[in-house]
């Protein structure tokens, strides 16, 4: 694995595990730890792009069920998130 994939792959765990609250800290860390080893290089962006969303966005894309005016590139993670227990 590239040193880039690694760098950012440690920026993401960090990051969803210093949200701010311990709710969505665990909730963050949780789901990120479940899909970041699936991820390539293209999708890490992605996720790190997500993850760094506030909080209530987050909580806003984990809650509804009707479709939200979200930028496109989300799309694969936003699934798997909604889908996360």
């Amino acid at each position: 694995m590239s040193k880039n994939k690694e760098d950012i792959k440690k920026k993401i765990i960090y990051r969803s595990s210093y949200r701010g609250t311990k709710e969505m800290d665990r909730l963050m860390i949780n789901f990120v730890n479940s899909i970041i080893n699936d991820l390539d290089y293209n999708q890490l962006i992605i996720l790190d792009e997500f993850i760094n969303q506030d909080d209530e966005f987050l909580k806003l894309t984990k809650n509804k069920t009707e479709k939200l005016n979200i930028n496109s590139k989300f799309n694969f993670i936003l699934e798997k998130f909604k889908n996360f227990k």
